[in-house]
C-alpha cells in the first residue's frame, strides 16, 4: 500500500499527541504509518525501525501475534469502539487506554487497518456527581472480589442505571463495567507476579466465576493469557 498524502498528514498531526498512539497497517499486519508515541514506546529512536514491520516483529512474543490476530477480525470487518486494554511496551509500566480500529478502505476494498489508542486521563473532578463517584470507586475497589452488578452500584450511589452509565462516561470516559474491570485486571496482574498463587485461585481473588471467565477477560483486555503474561512478565 503506497503512502498518501492524507495518511502522512494524520501521522504529524498525532505526532503532537504524547497520550495518543496512532498507526495504519496494510493487510499483511505491516505498519505503514504510525506517530512517534508509539515508536519511543517500542523503546526505537527512529520511525523507520517500525514502518514495513508487524506487531510481531516489534512486540514481544506471544503479544504481537494476538495483535495481529486482532488485526485481522478487523480487516473482516470487526468494528473496535472504546475497547479497554492494557498495553505492554518494553521498559515501561502497563498502561491503560480505550482503542478504536476500523478497517481502511479505498475505491471500495478493504487495504489495511487504522487505529488509535488513547491513554485513560484524568477524571472529571469537577462534574456535578463527582463525589458519588468516587464513593462508587472507592465501594469496587472494596468488593471488586464479589459478584457486583452495576444496578446495586446505581443503588448504593443514589442514581438510576442510565444516570450512572452517562455520569461514568463523562467522567471517567468509560462505563461502571469497564472501571470495575479495570480494578479486577490490575489486581490480577499484581496478584500473578507471585507464584505462589495459582491461576485458577487469582480469578477467584478478583471475582470472576471460574478460571475460563478469568482467561477470557484477561486475554480480551491484555492481549494475552494470564498465564503468558506471567512468564512474559520478566522480558517487558
Amino acid at each position: 500500500m503506497q503512502p498518501s498524502l492524507p495518511a502522512l498528514e494524520m501521522q504529524k498531526l498525532f505526532d503532537a499527541l504524547p497520550d495518543v498512539v496512532f498507526f495504519i497497517k496494510d493487510r499483511e499486519g505491516r505498519y505503514t504509518h504510525c506517530n512517534l508515541t508509539l515508536v519511543r514506546r517500542l523503546g526505537r529512536q527512529r520511525r523507520a525501525e517500525v514502518i514495513g514491520r508487524s506487531p510481531a516483529d516489534v512486540f514481544p512474543l506471544p503479544l504481537g501475534g494476538n495483535y495481529m490476530a486482532q488485526d485481522s477480525r478487523v480487516l473482516g470487518g470487526e468494528l473496535i469502539d472504546n475497547q479497554l486494554e492494557v498495553h505492554l511496551y518494553p521498559n515501561r509500566l502497563p498502561g491503560w487506554c480505550l482503542t478504536f480500529k476500523r478497517p481502511l478502505v479505498e475505491a471500495g476494498e478493504v487495504v489495511g487497518v487504522v487505529g488509535v489508542s488513547r491513554d485513560l486521563g484524568q477524571p472529571d473532578g469537577k462534574h456535578s456527581a463527582i463525589k458519588r463517584l468516587n464513593k462508587v470507586v472507592e465501594y469496587m475497589q472494596s468488593h471488586y472480589d464479589e459478584n457486583i452488578r452495576v444496578q446495586d452500584l446505581a443503588a448504593f450511589a443514589g442514581l438510576s442505571l442510565a444516570q450512572l452509565e452517562r455520569h461514568f462516561r463523562r467522567v471517567f470516559q468509560f462505563t461502571p463495567q469497564q472501571q470495575l474491570t479495570k480494578i479486577r485486571i490490575d489486581a490480577a496482574m499484581r496478584l500473578l507476579h507471585d507464584d505462589d498463587n495459582s491461576i485458577a485461585s487469582i480469578g477467584v481473588q478478583c471475582g470472576f466465576s471460574d478460571q475460563s471467565a478469568f482467561a477470557r477477560q484477561f486475554k480480551a483486555t491484555v492481549g494475552i493469557t494470564p498465564r503468558e503474561y506471567r512468564a512474559l512478565r520478566g522480558k517487558l
